[in-house]
């Protein structure tokens, strides 16, 4: 009889045992493959995964012959120009496909300098219109102003503004972008990804236009995991542009965030970017790129492995877009804003670290965005 008992009281034992470790792994983050939170053994506590994306039928390309053959296509870019992996790269790439896609007689690529004068910008749009560039990007809300003086002059030139819009001017087009909605999904994956459930934002300029990316990325990693930490860093106030053309003062903020416990880093800071993938390389830590798809740029490339994933700000669809709206004379049938609906933001795979679990989660934050039902915040 006492042997017996002395065996029930160390089933007993053993069976709290199970229990105690049960609930210990669920507080803590443990793996919970239940419907509820996703957790996993390290990293953040996860809210439950919005539904399923319902899958939908994208239009196919239509193939439409455009013939762009009498366009002379003049590009104004922002500060660091074609080769900055990020922003106006992207804008380049638009006007690359333009160019082979529909036959365009000629294009020519003037890029602005850190902190220039408001009159050299007026110049480089005038210079363009002279010689007879229509129609005539200005890639970067930084044009607006020299837009609303040039713009007149040229009533027959057709113009176009990434990131901003020129009132009263008939022949400028604004083209907008929703960068809080790509930055939300942004968030997201820094919450899956960080294993100290620990981030970081770095922005370039602190500008309303940044503001943006940092206040989506804030939302969307705290809607997937309420507790995370995140660092913030702008590199400039505003008025002080070089916080996009400084990979030293990027690297510098991004070792900042690491030191302080953030494993992984989003930045929107144009060119200084590459100085955030350089302190993620020396950090063991992981990094989220902007605009392009920053995987597959060659002047990041040595940084390639850390990045997990790009916002992608279709910068070049809307360049190639207002191109092909031109040249079809039907700027009506531009969107008023390139937006997750029609796929004006998203994020990107390459590199292979979004997997399917992911993605679908993402799919299906960014169906709730697209559907109304998540509201995503454009000012932090």
């Amino acid at each position: 009889m006492r042997r017996r008992m002395r065996g029930l009281a160390v089933a007993a034992i053993a069976l709290t045992s199970v229990l105690t470790m049960a609930a210990c792994a669920k507080d803590t983050g443990g793996n919970n493959t239940g419907s509820g939170s996703t957790n996993t053994a390290e990293g953040c506590k996860l809210a439950d995964k919005p539904p399923a994306a319902t899958a939908t039928s994208s239009s196919a390309a239509s193939g439409e012959k455009v013939d762009g053959s009498a366009l002379k296509v003049g590009l104004a870019y922002d500060i660091g120009g074609r080769g900055d992996a990020s922003f106006n790269d992207s804008a380049a790439a638009g006007l690359d496909k333009a160019k082979a896609d529909f036959g365009i007689a000629e294009v020519k690529e003037l890029t602005a300098a850190p902190n220039e004068p408001e009159d050299a910008k007026q110049t480089r749009l005038r210079q363009l219109a002279s010689e007879g560039h229509n129609p005539i990007i200005g890639v970067g809300f930084a044009y607006a102003e020299s837009l609303k003086v040039v713009a007149p002059e040229f009533p027959n030139v057709k113009f176009a503004i990434v990131d901003g819009a020129v009132e009263g001017a008939a022949n400028v087009t604004p083209l907008l972008f929703a960068e809080e909605q790509g930055s939300f999904l942004a968030g997201v994956i820094a919450a899956y990804k960080s294993k100290a459930c620990h981030i970081g934002f770095v922005g370039g300029v602190e500008i309303p236009l940044i503001q943006k990316f940092d206040a989506g990325f804030a939302q969307g990693a705290k809607t997937a995991a309420p507790d995370i930490k995140i660092e913030k860093k702008y590199l400039t106030p505003a008025g002080d542009f070089t916080g996009f053309q400084d990979p030293t003062k990027g690297q510098e903020a991004a070792t900042g965030q690491i030191e302080a416990g953030a494993d992984v880093l989003y930045h929107a800071a144009g060119a200084s970017g590459k100085g955030v993938f350089s302190a993620a390389k020396a950090g063991n830590a992981l990094a989220i790129g902007v605009d392009s798809d920053q995987y597959n740029q060659k002047t990041v490339e040595e940084s390639k492995d850390v990045i997990v994933s790009s916002m992608l700000k279709r910068v070049d669809v809307a360049v190639y877009d207002f191109v092909k709206a031109v040249a079809k004379n039907d700027l009506a049938s531009l969107p008023k804003v390139f937006d997750l609906s029609v796929d004006g933001v998203g994020y990107s795979t390459s590199g292979g670290k979004i997997d399917d679990d992911l993605k679908a989660v993402l799919e299906g934050y960014k169906a709730q965005i697209i559907a109304g039902k998540i509201s995503v915040k454009s000012t932090p």
